[in-house]
């Protein structure tokens, strides 16, 4: 298949894979209010012959991806998005010393936007996780910013916290509530979110994959996602 020799190529000329999820374990940050990750061992080598775990996990935990179904109705879930739309060329933009990511500093990176497929914004705040602080208020962009980046041929917008748009728990979420991650889904432009080590990211432009569990009307999914650096 293309992809495979897509992936494959990529693999050959790598000079290093960076990691840029966080470990899934019962004591990861969770949203407040959403049940964390459980584990049960059900069987074990000593016992059985082999070893066995039991997850139980909301499919937003952790890293992980937004379906446009997340959040639209009608829309497409994860297993009805085209493979393709996991992969490909990406960028990092710092905005760990902006107070909110607005379109005249998006503006500033146009030219490179153009030739790419993921913004991956790192603000800082995977230094927070597993703190109390991890959800205080981070940066995001602004609504004017997520409709601005709509015009690009963008597969897909990461950011290291825990959402793309500007909500504290103590906040009610309800029909006007999300307003990015409904800009953004609606022009089937997938979100990831709680990424981390995006400080170990080059500025130039790099392969970027985020390949989701194939689970039918799933809303979203956790994500190994990797950084590819080619020579």
């Amino acid at each position: 298949m293309v992809y495979d020799d897509i992936i494959i190529i990529n693999l050959a000329m790598a000079t290093k894979l960076i990691d840029l999820s966080h470990v899934l374990n019962d004591g990861i940050s969770v949203y407040p209010g959403t049940v964390g990750p459980k584990f049960e061992i059900l069987s074990t080598v000593e016992k059985d012959g082999f070893n066995e775990l039991k997850m139980t996990l909301v499919l937003h935990a952790g890293t992980h991806i937004d379906a446009p179904y997340h959040v639209l109705k009608n829309a497409k879930a994860v297993d009805q998005i085209n493979i393709d739309k996991f992969i490909g060329k990406a960028i990092v933009i710092r905005s760990d010393k902006q107070k909110e990511i607005n379109l005249e500093y998006l503006r500033t990176f146009e030219n490179v936007i153009t030739q790419i497929d993921f913004i991956l914004f790192h603000t800082g705040w995977q230094y927070k996780w597993k703190t109390k602080s991890y959800y205080d208020n981070c940066p995001t962009i602004t609504r004017e910013a997520a409709t601005w980046l709509t015009k690009f041929k963008l597969k897909g917008i990461g950011i290291d916290s825990f959402s793309i748009d500007d909500v504290v728990p103590s906040q009610t979420i309800g029909s006007e509530g999300l307003p990015n991650h409904h800009i953004i889904l609606q022009n089937e432009i997938i979100l990831i979110e709680n990424l981390t080590n995006l400080d170990k990211l080059p500025d130039g432009i790099f392969t970027f994959q985020c390949f989701p569990l194939n689970i039918e009307n799933a809303d979203g999914s956790p994500t190994r996602a990797i950084a590819i650096l080619e020579e």
